[in-house]
């Protein structure tokens, strides 16, 4: 069975270890906890991942952001993270949702059945009428999961496909 479910203290050990074997920017997927100690990912990153999706201690210019990790039956997949809403740098950029799989797990229809339950989230979480995501233009595959999940390509520029999905 495969789901998603919220980053959480429970399952702490398991998000540590797909967090930190996550590379730090694959792409365009970013991970500011890569290579984190255990100590500080339960003293300090899993708090501050949990205070970020409810909009507490937020650096400046961050947005609330909820990170969702995709599950299959008791092991971690893959990540999903949304963000809550916009500010100038996202509407331009990286948008609301970002995603990475373990590349173990690639290539089999996890990212494209994770995209759709995070676009269920998405629809709970996001007060715009559609879901904003970039996707690097080397990246065929990520682009297809998107197109999967009724994305069309708003625009391009020389380095990214920047995707829009209509939600409400």
């Amino acid at each position: 069975m495969l789901y998603l479910k919220k980053v959480n203290e429970q399952d702490a050990q398991e998000e540590y270890v797909y967090i930190t074997n996550l590379p730090a920017d694959e792409n365009g997927f970013t991970n500011r906890y890569y290579g984190i100690s255990e100590e500080d990912f339960m003293q300090k990153a899993l708090p501050e991942m949990i205070h970020f999706s409810n909009g507490v201690g937020l650096p400046e210019g961050f947005v609330p952001e909820t990170d969702f990790f995709l599950w299959e039956d008791n092991h971690i997949v893959g990540m999903f993270r949304i963000r809550h809403f916009f500010n100038d740098f996202l509407r331009e950029g990286a948008g609301h949702i970002g995603y990475g799989i373990k590349k173990e797990y690639r290539g089999k229809g996890y990212a494209s059945r994770g995209l759709a339950q995070a676009l269920e989230e998405a629809r709970r979480l996001v007060k715009e009428d559609e879901i904003y995501m970039s996707v690097n233009r080397d990246n065929p595959a990520s682009l297809r999961v998107q197109e999967k999940n009724g994305a069309y390509i708003h625009h391009m520029d020389d380095k990214e496909y920047y995707t829009r999905i209509k939600i409400k």
